[in-house]
């Protein structure tokens, strides 16, 4: 389904707006059709007239009233994921809880217990989720655990993040950025993994629409201006394959689409070409018609001719007819040389397979009959119950591991049985050991992979097969966790290296209580998270570990002071002033030699910032501003490496920023110049640079091999617009074929 579009209401009478919001539910009752049972229409009526009552007075940014947000939230749910009329009832009510008068039990006595379960789901997420105050992380923890309670719950929060991307424009800037970022780093994967494969790649759009909005409309355009020469060529591709499958009588519908924004801007990255040179811009489906039994041997057929009619690239072949993944996705994924030399992939699957692809989890209920899809997807449910049993550790941990544990694509690795196994794409031969059982993980010396003998850090590749070697006295150490990737593997090796430390860590707690005994104190819980806090530590634990090992000498315990058996606090530090002045931001420039950027907020005190090494901005660039402990206001490109994991996990130490202009202060940043080693081409760089345009160039480092030479330059440049000026001229120079900008070090 199509974004729904919804105009702007502020010109609408009382009436027009009544007539709007029911044109909108009509619209949802049309696409529930199919799925109303006797009963249901009237509790939908009664769903859809307490969120109107409730939301009445409050409007959307826009200005349009909100409950238009919770209709197209079910029209989502309804037509994009195929949830049915509990689902589209949960999602109406989604936010009445939170924003509104109505309580769980006005829910839970009008719409019953499941209902009120699932709305109270959603409701805790919200509470957690869009607030600017708590650590996100901490939040998603929460999502994590209603997921595994009712899947519907995300589904539906899936269906409302994807609605808010859709209706950003009327945020604040900020807001968008954070936002953004966070549909990104959590949504969009959790999206792919429940295999919305549509929505994880719209998220990832809209998204990038957002956080790099140059290169979006660049490449939007692009696609915009090729789209007739590509309709043309798939036509052509097609027309052979189409006359083959009917001469073989297969009922069949075939149709070509574009990659999307998100995914040509990531190839265009990873491999360091231009737009004209990412090869496979486009896919081509083929969804047969094929009954169960069949589905099988008719998609092989389907791939014989093809390839009979085009050569396939052999390293290109993906099954998922053999080996579902773990969120149900089947089909067949082959990339063929088609005509005029380009590259087009081709997917192949049959209707039922391309329901599921479409809809995911949802579709998949559907579908009992496949046990081995449903058995991994229970599987997967049940290693993320696992994950979330153990409450202890940092959430920010927590989330890293479950992105790269649950949310990565998976391999399939045999045991020396011939069991199949599924792991996270990166998991090493250690994984593997805690996968099969702690014990084995934790007493893991080597492993040998398809009969060879390889270290315990060894990455497996899909279709190797594993047998473990362990010894009685092996146990786990500090590097065990560089080597792994899997939650239950972190995790175990975390609580063994913690139990090791507590051992330790009990000599601490007795030299400690020795010497607060000397001045007349006790060790009490309150008394060690003051020290640890004094010392600045994580936790108590760390505090007596590191006193056990003689790293703390406890000499600073005279700055406590002991009055009979009241606790013991440090002298008084200046950390509040410090922290106001970082958190509340001032809207000026500064006087001194950083007066090139401007900090939005309340206060008008002075903020010191620096500008962060991992993306080295320069004026122009778009960046954010972020408060660090301890290094004060950070100042980052919006496109960072790191950006995302920041807004996403810390959207309430943000600060909007921008550049004011300031011509006297230079920004070192690095081009990487690739072209034909030409006579005098290093002439031609170097006279533009810094004769014609006067730049001064820091450093230069020129190879050339097999008539092709690599540049590195490091240079001064006052922001963005010279540096896009200084590019531009550069690759109007004969022979020069690119030119990146990279982070200098």
């Amino acid at each position: 389904m199509e974004a729904i579009e919804i105009k702007p209401t502020y010109n609408l009478t009382e009436d027009e707006e009544k007539k709007e919001i029911l044109r909108h539910y009509r619209g949802l009752l049309r696409e529930l059709k199919p799925k109303l049972k006797p009963g249901d229409k009237e509790l939908l009526r009664l769903a859809f007239e307490t969120a109107v009552d409730a939301h009445k007075t409050m409007r959307r940014k826009s200005g349009e009233p909100y409950i238009l947000h919770p209709i197209a939230v079910a029209r989502i749910c309804v037509d994009e994921i195929g949830l049915g009329v509990r689902s589209t009832i949960c999602a109406l009510m989604h936010d009445t809880v939170e924003d509104t008068d109505i309580s769980l039990d006005d829910v839970r006595r009008e719409f019953g217990e499941e209902i009120a379960k699932i709305v109270d789901g959603l409701t805790k997420i919200s509470t957690v989720m869009d607030t600017n105050t708590s650590q996100q992380a901490e939040n998603f923890k929460k999502i994590l655990l209603t997921l595994t309670d009712d899947p519907r719950v995300i589904l539906i929060k899936l269906a409302d993040r994807l609605h808010n991307m859709r209706t950003m424009d009327s945020m604040k800037r900020e807001k968008q950025l954070k936002i953004s970022s966070e549909t990104v780093y959590v949504y969009a994967p959790l999206a792919h993994r429940m295999g919305l494969y549509a929505i994880k790649t719209e998220m990832e759009d809209l998204a990038m629409k957002y956080l790099e909005p140059d290169t979006y409309r660049y490449i939007a355009q692009k696609l915009n201006d090729t789209k007739r020469e590509r309709t043309r060529y798939i036509n052509d591709f097609i027309r052979p394959l189409k006359e083959k499958m009917e001469k073989a009588g297969f009922k069949f519908e075939i149709v070509g689409r574009p990659k999307s924004i998100h995914s040509i801007w990531n190839k265009m990255k990873k491999k360091g070409v231009s737009f004209e040179e990412v090869y496979d811009l486009f896919a081509i489906r083929i969804i047969v018609d094929s009954p169960h039994e069949k589905e099988k041997e008719d998609c092989w057929k389907v791939y014989s001719m093809i390839t009979d009619e085009y050569n396939p690239s052999p390293e290109r072949l993906r099954d998922w007819l053999s080996n579902p993944k773990s969120n149900g996705y089947e089909a067949l994924h082959t990339t063929v040389m088609g005509p005029l030399g380009k590259w087009v992939e081709v997917q192949i699957r049959t209707k039922r397979m391309n329901e599921i692809a479409e809809k995911g989890l949802a579709a998949h209920w559907k579908y009992k009959e496949g046990a081995t899809d449903e058995s991994r997807f229970d599987k997967w449910f049940h290693q993320i119950r696992e994950a979330l049993s153990n409450q202890e550790g940092n959430s920010l941990d927590f989330l890293q591991d479950f992105k790269t544990s649950f949310l990565a694509e998976e391999i399939y690795v045999y045991t020396p049985k011939g069991d199949i196994k599924m792991l996270p794409i990166g998991a090493s031969a250690l994984d593997f050991a805690f996968g099969v059982h702690t014990a084995v993980g934790s007493r893991c010396i080597g492993a040998k992979v398809n009969h060879k003998l390889v270290p315990i850090g060894y990455k497996l590749r899909s279709g190797d097969q594993i047998e473990i070697i362990t010894s009685a006295k092996q146990k786990p150490n500090q590097e065990w966790l560089k080597m792994v990737v899997t939650s239950k593997a972190k995790q175990k090796i975390k609580d063994t290296l913690k139990e090791e430390k507590r051992k330790v860590a009990d000599d601490g707690r007795y030299i400690l209580q020795k010497k607060l005994e000397a001045i007349g104190g006790v060790v009490t819980q309150h008394n060690l998270d003051e020290l640890a806090s004094f010392y600045k530590l994580h936790s108590s634990l760390d505090l007596l570990y590191d006193i056990a090992i003689k790293k703390i000498d406890l000499k600073e315990l005279k700055d406590f002071t002991a009055s009979g058996d009241r606790l013991f606090f440090p002298k008084p530090v200046k950390v509040e002033t410090e922290q106001k002045h970082e958190s509340e931001h001032a809207f000026k420039t500064y006087d001194k030699k950083d007066t090139e950027l401007i900090i939005f907020g309340e206060s008008s005190d002075k903020i010191m910032y620096t500008l962060a090494n991992c993306c080295k901005p320069i004026p122009g660039d778009d960046v954010f501003g972020f408060v660090t402990t301890g290094e004060g206001l950070k100042i980052h490109r919006t496109n960072c490496p790191n950006a995302a994991r920041l807004m996403a996990n810390y959207g309430h130490r943000v600060v909007k920023t921008k550049w004011a202009r300031n011509k006297e202060i230079s920004f070192l940043t690095g081009l990487k110049i690739v072209g034909l080693d030409d006579v005098g081409v290093i002439h031609k760089i170097t006279n533009l640079i810094s004769g014609e345009m006067k730049f001064n160039i820091a450093g230069m480092i020129i190879e050339a091999k097999e008539g092709i030479f690599e540049g590195s330059l490091k240079i001064f440049v006052r922001d963005k617009d010279e540096l896009d000026n200084l590019v531009n001229r550069l690759l109007a120079l004969p022979g020069i074929e690119r030119v990146d900008r990279f982070d200098t070090e």
